[in-house]
């Protein structure tokens, strides 16, 4: 009897010197502390306070004047009226098999609004478990959202019938593209294709999206209801963005490359290009992902370095097109870049490309002395060292020579100018033209290097200034095709992206050239004019009819021969294709 009535009271004092709970901890401890006048080192240690917290807790409690220290305030509402409301409810719904959306749905009909995090407490207070999977007969029949359609050449629809699209223009660009040949190319390479989405098709899905201005990749879907886009291309609806995204993944580098070497050739056949002068620049376009492999390169649209990926342009000077580029850059073989580029031309022409112009930047001057022995003509400018800036401004006034620039409509057409042969560039090894022009509008005289000795000077600047049109072409890239566009909800392969630009601002120089008096525009104007123009799609037994709407540009449409004439699109066999207008 002795033997329980101790352990009771062990198991009774327990509950005061073992405190479970941290107010009835604190209360112990200051009860302690001032009744039984323990140190409070002493008390802190067993009651596993700090010295420091323990000191502060006293201190507080001294301060409170109302003795309402142990008294708990927790935030927020002590009851939840709207969840015990309809706990009645919740759990008989559960007990005829319900689940949590279920138990929602039918509440929100009866006119009771309660969440599913709600109903899953109330659930979880009264002990339900999770209801197990069930298969889709057992489910209470609630109507449901429909499934996607997915994208199948197989299923594209050729029945007489009448679709309305946005971009009804679209098809002008693709009797160029046909016309070109150009979207046999990754089928002949053997790129990647299915049953459903063949080479071609996938290929074309990809380069919609440039031929639109599309600035993210992730924006295909806001083209799903348009029944005439994706009608254009020969399927029954466009691929989905994840599939953009793999199928940008399969396009390698040496696939990039491979595809240019075609396209170069194709571009030659056709005479869409001659390659007589060819201009060459790069252009940082900013990353702002996270990849730690992105290296930093000068991004002059913004005045400052950050991640960017470097891409090399090639331009045809006469038809303004891009013939070569290549984004798999690293830091230290951009100076090397122009000789890799003159072998892809030697393989692809059997001859080196015939006159190159770049700026001060592209490559060295030991690079200069290679491409010189390879008897390639070459205009550049050279750098403004300090002795350079030196000996111009030594030049006596009497030795600077003026002209008149040629066909040229400029407030600085009588530049001043030196042309002298020089020895002083030492990589270089041999004696070079050098050209210094000043009163050109610009603060500092350009100096301008070549291995041209027979072109006059006049012709020379004139020249070295339309390398600009390089610079205008990627400004339009940039602008238009959005290559700058780089970190998207879809993740396409830079070099893939820059192929695909390329091909797409050739198709609109193309188209340019045939419409009267927009020969020189760029492709967004071009877009903007022509292709964004809505109207209807015809389908017929024999043709395919497209309408475009009225605009006030549709007579140079007319006199530009592409109205009316009936041609073949590869992808959508069976049936021509005539372009009206109503």
């Amino acid at each position: 009897m002795a033997d329980s009535v101790s352990k009771l009271l062990t198991k009774e004092s327990k509950f005061f010197l073992e405190p479970k709970t941290t107010m009835q901890r604190k209360y112990e401890a200051l009860r302690t502390y001032f009744v039984d006048q323990q140190p409070s080192k002493e008390v802190a240690k067993k009651f596993g306070y700090t010295d420091g917290a323990f000191r502060i807790m006293c201190h507080a409690f001294r301060k409170d004047s109302n003795k309402k220290f142990f008294l708990e305030n927790r935030p927020g509402p002590k009851f939840a009226p709207k969840r015990d409301e309809a706990r009645a409810r919740v759990i008989a719904l559960r007990k005829q098999n319900y689940s949590t959306e279920d138990i929602s749905r039918l509440l929100r009909d009866e006119g009771v609004s309660i969440s599913t995090v709600s109903i899953w407490a109330i659930l979880n207070e009264e002990g339900f478990e999770k209801l197990p999977r069930r298969h889709d007969d057992v489910r209470p029949k609630w109507p449901r959202s429909e499934q996607a359609a997915y994208a199948d050449v197989r299923q594209l629809s050729l029945i007489p019938r009448v679709m309305d699209t946005r971009i009804a223009g679209i098809f002008l660009i693709f009797k160029i593209l046909s016309d070109t040949k150009i979207c046999k190319i990754p089928r002949e390479l053997g790129w990647y294709g299915s049953k459903m989405i063949p080479a071609e098709n996938a290929f074309l899905s990809c380069l919609l999206l440039k031929l639109i201005g599309k600035r993210r990749k992730s924006h295909i879907m806001d083209l799903q209801c348009d029944e005439g886009v994706p009608f254009s291309i020969g399927i029954n609806e466009l691929p989905k963005r994840t599939y953009i995204a793999e199928y940008s993944e399969r396009m390698t580098h040496q696939k990039n490359l491979q595809f240019m070497q075609r396209w170069l050739k194709d571009l030659r056949n056709t005479k869409m290009i001659e390659g007589k002068s060819l201009n060459l620049d790069f252009q940082s376009l900013p990353y702002f992902g996270e990849e730690d492999v992105v290296e930093k390169h000068y991004v002059s649209m913004r005045s400052r370095r950050q991640k960017a990926i470097l891409v090399f342009f090639v331009q045809d000077v006469e038809s303004k097109i891009f013939c070569y580029s290549n984004a798999d850059i690293r830091k230290g073989e951009e100076s090397d870049e122009i000789l890799k580029f003159i072998t892809f031309w030697k393989k692809q022409t059997g001859n080196c490309p015939p006159h190159l112009v770049f700026d001060s930047k592209l490559t060295t001057y030991s690079n200069l002395k290679k491409i010189a022995r390879m008897d390639i003509t070459f205009v550049t400018i050279q750098r403004r060292s300090p002795s350079l800036v030196k000996d111009i401004a030594n030049i006596a006034p009497s030795a600077w020579r003026e002209i008149t620039l040629k066909k040229v409509e400029r407030k600085f057409r009588n530049p001043k100018v030196i042309d002298r042969m020089i020895t002083s560039i030492k990589d270089y090894g041999k004696p070079i033209r050098q050209v210094i022009v000043k009163d050109l509008g610009h603060e500092q005289p350009t100096v301008i290097i070549t291995n041209d000795k027979k072109i006059s000077v006049s012709d020379l600047i004139t020249r070295y200034a339309l390398r600009m049109l390089i610079e205008n072409s990627i400004s339009n890239g940039v602008r238009f095709f959005h290559t700058t566009a780089l970190s998207s909800a879809v993740a396409i392969r830079v070099d893939f992206d820059v192929v695909l630009t390329l091909v797409g601002q050739a198709l609109y120089r193309n188209l340019a050239g045939k419409l009267r008096g927009y020969e020189q525009c760029g492709a967004d104007t071009i877009f903007r004019k022509f292709i964004d123009t809505p109207g209807q799609i015809h389908v017929g037994t024999e043709e395919i009819e497209v309408r475009l709407n009225k605009r006030a540009t549709n007579p140079i449409l007319l006199q530009s021969g592409l109205l009316n004439v009936p041609f073949n699109l590869p992808w959508i066999p069976g049936k021509q294709i005539r372009i009206t207008v109503r």
